[in-house]
C-alpha cells in the first residue's frame, strides 16, 4: 500500500470523526424514536455509518 501523506492522515481523521458521530447520533436517534419503521430506518443508518467507520480505520491501519 502507498504511504499516507500528513494531508491524507488529516482527512482520514476527519471523516473518522464525522462518521464517528454520525453513528453514535443515528443509533442514539433509532432507540429514542417512537415510530418504528423511522427507528428501523435510523439503525440502518447507523449501520451504514459503523461501516464505513470501520473501513476508514482499516484504511489507516493498512488493511
Amino acid at each position: 500500500m502507498t504511504k499516507l501523506t500528513s494531508k491524507d492522515l488529516e482527512v482520514l481523521s476527519g471523516l473518522l470523526m464525522g462518521e464517528g458521530m454520525a453513528c453514535k447520533k443515528a443509533r442514539m436517534y433509532s432507540k429514542t424514536l417512537t415510530d418504528t419503521a423511522l427507528a428501523e430506518c435510523m439503525g440502518r443508518i447507523a449501520d451504514c455509518h459503523e461501516q464505513r467507520y470501520n473501513t476508514l480505520l482499516c484504511i489507516l491501519e493498512g488493511k
